[in-house]
Order: structure tokens, then C-alpha cells, then sequence
């Protein structure tokens, strides 16, 4: 299999940017972060769908370098409000972005809820300059709790109960967090299809 030269992920996330690394780099000789490429933009999330977002920042990227693109789009999607956050996930409780205000919403929108379902998704999206267009998605299931638990991850994760760590993402390690989570299997599904393109 003939590795690509160059993959750039829309993301100076460096968590994700390693994790990334260690699932594509058998595909792409060289990856890099957009700080790496010296690419400073902020890219209008206006899609509908995570997928729509994924494929509007890996294809502006890819346009802007004439290299291939990676972006990820993922979110909170909860049953009792009809998949709320979903991708307003980060928005939620309105700008600036801030997961405390975030979580204090999202307790008060399933305060007397009985079904407390919800799972986390991410779509992957790589975009060719040809303008060929790939795409995968990961979800990992759990439930939302009626208080914090822990103070590790980001964003949603002390009031998410994970189905797979039967325990919150807040009390759960990198490592744990990254063999079930949304994005880690999105990446895994999008190396199968990679995999299939020799």
C-alpha cells in the first residue's frame, strides 16, 4: 500500500492530534496540525449535522493547501430532548463555549426525566483536493447522571455514565476513555475503510 504524503487535521487539539496519529499514520507518511502548517483560521460551523460539519472544515482545509483533510465533528445527543445538544454540544448554553454553564443547563433540561439515555457521536471526515470525500462515525452509549462525577475529560464527560466503564467519564482515565470513546472508534471504522483502498 502506497502511503499519501501529507494528511493536515483541522485541529491543534493535541490529545487528538497524537490519538490520530497512532490510528492513521500507517496511511500518511506526515501529519500535521494546522499550528504545524502555521494555518490560523476560524472556520464557520454551519451545518445541520455533524457529518456537515466535519465535511465543511476538512474541505475548506484541503482547498486552502491543496492537501489532503481531516476533521472531526462530535457532540452529546440525549433522548429525553430529542438529541439535543447534539451539534450545538459546545454552544449549548450559549457563546462563549463554557462546560460549566454547559452541564449546569443540561441538569436542569432533564431534571424529572426518567429516561436519562444518551450517547456521545463523532463523524471523521477526509477531504482529497480531487474533492473525493470520506467519511466515518463512532458512537459510544451511556446515560446522563443527576450530579458531577469526577473532574477528568472535558465538556459533557462528569455527568456522562458510560455504558462500556460502568462509571463517568470525569472519574475515567485518558486511556479508558479513549478505547470505548465516539472518536476512537470513528477513527477505527475509518482506518477499515482505508484499509479497503489499497
Amino acid at each position: 500500500m502506497k502511503k499519501i504524503n501529507e494528511l493536515i487535521i483541522a485541529s491543534n487539539n493535541k490529545h487528538k492530534i497524537i490519538e490520530i496519529k497512532d490510528i492513521l499514520g500507517e496511511f500518511f507518511k506526515n501529519i500535521y496540525s494546522l499550528s504545524e502548517k502555521n494555518i490560523n483560521v476560524e472556520i464557520e460551523e454551519t451545518g445541520k449535522t455533524f457529518e456537515e460539519n466535519a465535511i465543511i472544515k476538512a474541505k475548506y482545509i484541503s482547498e486552502l493547501t491543496g492537501l489532503p483533510a481531516l476533521s472531526d465533528d462530535s457532540g452529546l445527543e440525549v433522548e429525553a430532548l430529542n438529541g439535543a445538544p447534539g451539534v450545538y454540544s459546545a454552544r449549548y448554553a450559549g457563546e462563549p463555549s463554557n462546560s460549566d454553564i454547559n452541564n449546569k443547563k443540561l441538569l436542569k433540561e432533564m431534571q424529572g426525566k426518567s429516561n436519562r439515555n444518551a450517547n456521545f457521536t463523532s463523524v471523521i471526515a477526509i477531504c482529497y483536493p480531487n474533492g473525493k470525500i470520506i467519511t466515518a462515525n463512532g458512537k459510544t452509549y451511556g446515560k446522563i447522571l443527576t450530579e458531577l462525577q469526577g473532574e477528568n475529560g472535558f465538556g459533557y464527560d462528569p455527568l456522562f455514565y458510560s455504558n462500556d466503564l460502568k462509571k463517568s467519564f470525569g472519574l475515567a482515565t485518558s486511556e479508558e476513555k479513549n478505547a470505548v470513546s465516539h472518536r476512537g472508534r470513528a477513527l477505527q471504522n475509518l482506518k477499515e475503510i482505508l484499509s479497503k483502498r489499497k
